[in-house]
């Protein structure tokens, strides 16, 4: 055990140091004067009315950075590290890692089934069973060993970044693992008023999942948020968290890269989560819908290319299909992009958060969220109360907001829900 010790502690050693010399080499690469920000902010557009003011002055104080070049706020925003969630920042040649958050590559998937809409009631308990035991929730949630998804996605390169080369263990056991905070698996009712999705008109039962990167990726956004901030220990306090990296540098290329993986493994660990629910049920996919946030994407703005960040913001360009969830007890919408250009093709990720996770705990009942689920007709399998749903904003009121930036095309009302608890 001593020598053991001894090793992890030189290995702790060993890693610093690389990463002081990365700094280091980064620093004297990058021979520019330091930042200077911006006496005003670039002018962006809000939509939306009911924003925490300290998220727009977030937004105010990412547009005043001197590689920012547009920017834009959704109706769902709400406080966040750096960018607000629900902010939308393009930016030349330069990544900001808090800019994409924490779960890189969080995704939406939705999959309609060859099953009709009473199968909710005819069989509901073969439903609470697939979801039990096809996925897992939880921060640390994971597969034993025997028990570990296989996917393509393992077999990439995972040493693009030391934190990808020595998570990859922990990603594969994390593999079609659902995690915790609002990340959920729900059974559904989708309703269509037109032929939209190759679907008749009229009510389908429906999967809808949310989940992300998990550990792994919260370990790529740790790490480089931390280098980044510390390449840029001369941005003041309340910018600190908007830290980046220019896309030339070592590190930028490096965080690129493993940011690229976590986005092929987001999305591996959402197919994997639909294909062993199905597979369990016993039932085939008919449509199968999906988009994600919290990314950056190299995108034309304006006539050049920028790098566009949107943290809790989907991609909403023309006639693309995405999925806006309310929460629990509140529909979601499929939607097709307009195409905004002011929003930089962007429309919100969901109803947004209309207080604190520790405020909700503090305001709520028990009996409280189960007066509101019983009223929608949703049966509850887990959660937590900081997911109550009257923790969040009028998802109505949202999409209300947006009629310029998407098309409704389909509702989603969940009935069967599990989260973390």
């Amino acid at each position: 055990m001593a020598r053991s010790g001894k090793r992890d502690k030189k290995n702790r050693r060993n890693k610093k140091d690389r990463r002081r010399k990365r700094v280091d080499r980064d620093r004297r690469v990058n021979t520019a004067p330091g930042p200077v920000l911006r006496d005003r902010p670039i002018p962006y557009r809000q939509w939306g009315k009911k924003i925490d003011p300290a998220a727009v002055q977030q937004m105010n104080n990412a547009v005043r950075l001197p590689v920012s070049v547009a920017g834009a706020l959704m109706p769902d925003a709400h406080l966040g590290y750096g960018l607000p969630i629900g902010g939308v920042l393009a930016v030349e040649n330069a990544v900001i890692p808090y800019a994409v958050g924490v779960d890189i590559a969080c995704r939406m998937r939705m999959t309609v089934l060859d099953w009709p809409v009473d199968t909710l009631e005819t069989r509901h308990d073969s439903l609470v069973e697939a979801i039990n035991q096809e996925t897992r929730f939880g921060g640390g949630a994971a597969f034993n060993r025997s028990e570990r998804r296989r996917h393509p996605v393992m077999d990439e390169d995972w040493t693009v970044s030391e934190v990808t080369a020595r998570s990859k263990d922990r990603a594969w056991s994390q593999l079609g693992t659902s995690g915790s905070g609002n990340h959920f698996a729900e059974f559904g009712i989708l309703t269509l008023g037109a032929d939209e999705l190759g679907l008749e008109v009229g009510r389908h039962l429906a999967l809808l999942t949310h989940s992300g990167s998990r550990g792994t990726g919260h370990e790529v956004a740790s790490e480089f948020s931390r280098l980044a901030m510390a390449q840029r220990d001369e941005l003041p306090r309340e910018l600190r968290h908007l830290a980046w990296f220019e896309l030339t540098s070592s590190a930028g290329q490096e965080y690129w890269a493993a940011m690229q993986l976590m986005g092929r493994y987001a999305a591996a660990n959402h197919e994997l989560i639909h294909r062993h629910l199905l597979a369990a049920l016993g039932a085939e996919p008919v449509v199968t819908i999906e988009n994600h946030h919290n990314f950056a994407w190299r995108e034309q703005v304006q006539g050049r290319e920028l790098i566009v960040h949107r943290k809790g913001a989907t991609p909403a360009d023309e006639d693309v299909l995405g999925i806006i969830p309310g929460s629990m007890a509140t529909p979601g919408f499929v939607v097709r992009g307009l195409g905004n250009p002011e929003s930089l093709n962007s429309a919100a990720h969901g109803a947004g958060r209309a207080m604190s996770r520790s405020a909700a705990k503090k305001r709520f009942k028990l009996r409280q969220l189960q007066d509101v689920l019983e009223q929608a007709g949703v049966h509850l399998i887990s959660a937590g109360l900081d997911e109550a749903p009257m923790a969040y904003k009028d998802i109505e009121q949202v999409m209300a907001a947006q009629q310029d930036l998407v098309r409704i095309i389909a509702r989603f009302d969940p009935r069967l829900v599990k989260m973390a608890r």
